[in-house]
C-alpha cells in the first residue's frame, strides 16, 4: 500500500476508497497485513485522477469506463460526451467566492441574490469557472442598470422545465440501446438541444421585434406586487 501510494501520487485513503468503489482491483493478501498490488494499479490510479480532473466524470461513470476498456473497448466517445456536456477536457481555474467577487466587481450580496434566483449556478459549490465570471460581469451591468435578479428568474423556471423535457426525451430514445451508443447518442442530442434552445428563442425574439411598430408599441407589464422594485 505504501508504495503504491507513493507511485501513484495519492494518498492512501484514496486507494481504498477507489478499492471500495470497485474501481482498482483487490490485492493478493499473504497475511493480515500484508498485500500486494498489481504494479499496473500506478497507471490505473492516475488515469482515473485524470478523468476526474480533466473531463470531470463522475467514479460511477469512470468505473463504467474502466470496465469498458478492460473488454477493449473504446473510450473515445464516453470524453467527447464529456466535453460536449461539460466543456473541454482541460484544468479550470477555479474561484472562491471572494475571488469571484474581486473579478467580477458583484458584491457578496448581489452573488447571493443571484444565487438564490437561480441565475448563477456553478457546477462545483462556492468553485466559478471562466463561464461564471462572464455571467457574473453581465450581471452587474444589468443590476448597475435597476434590473433586480427575481426579475429574470424566469430564466432558471423555464429553463428548468425545457431541461426536464429533453431529459425525459433522451430516456425515451436511449433507455434500450447499449451503454456505449447511448453515450453517442446522448452527445449527439446535446449539441441538437443547444442548436434548438439558441435558434428557437432567438427566433421568437426577432419575429416579435419585427412585428413591432416602434419600440413604444407595448406597455410594460405591470411589476407583480410580490416583486416590488
Amino acid at each position: 500500500m505504501n508504495e503504491l501510494s507513493a507511485a501513484a501520487g495519492v494518498p492512501k485513503s484514496t486507494i481504498l476508497y477507489y478499492l471500495g468503489q470497485g474501481l482498482l482491483p483487490e490485492p493478493r493478501k499473504t497475511s493480515p497485513n500484508m498485500a500486494y498490488y498489481d504494479p499496473a494499479c500506478v497507471e490505473r490510479v492516475q488515469y482515473i485522477q485524470q478523468m476526474q480532473q480533466q473531463h470531470r466524470l463522475t467514479l460511477a461513470e469512470i468505473k463504467k469506463c474502466l470496465d469498458d476498456r478492460d473488454r477493449g473497448t473504446e473510450l473515445g466517445i464516453y470524453l467527447e460526451l464529456s466535453e460536449e456536456v461539460l466543456g473541454p477536457g482541460r484544468p479550470n481555474r477555479l474561484l472562491d467566492t471572494q475571488a469571484f467577487c474581486r473579478e467580477t466587481g458583484l458584491s457578496p450580496d448581489q452573488l447571493k441574490e443571484l444565487q438564490q434566483a437561480r441565475l448563477m449556478l456553478p457546477l462545483k459549490e462556492d468553485r466559478f469557472d471562466a463561464q461564471d465570471v462572464s455571467m457574473g460581469r453581465m450581471y452587474l451591468g444589468a443590476l448597475h442598470f435597476g434590473i433586480r435578479a427575481r426579475y429574470l428568474s424566469y430564466y432558471a423556471d423555464l429553463g428548468e422545465k425545457i431541461v426536464d423535457q429533453e431529459m425525459a426525451l433522451r430516456n425515451r430514445m436511449t433507455g434500450r440501446i447499449p451503454y456505449q451508443q447511448d453515450a453517442a447518442t446522448t452527445a449527439q442530442m446535446v449539441k441538437n438541444a443547444r442548436m434548438c434552445r439558441a435558434y428557437i428563442i432567438d427566433r421568437l425574439f426577432q419575429q416579435r421585434v419585427a412585428a413591432m411598430k416602434d419600440l413604444k408599441e407595448e406597455p410594460a407589464p405591470e411589476m407583480s406586487r410580490s416583486q416590488p422594485i
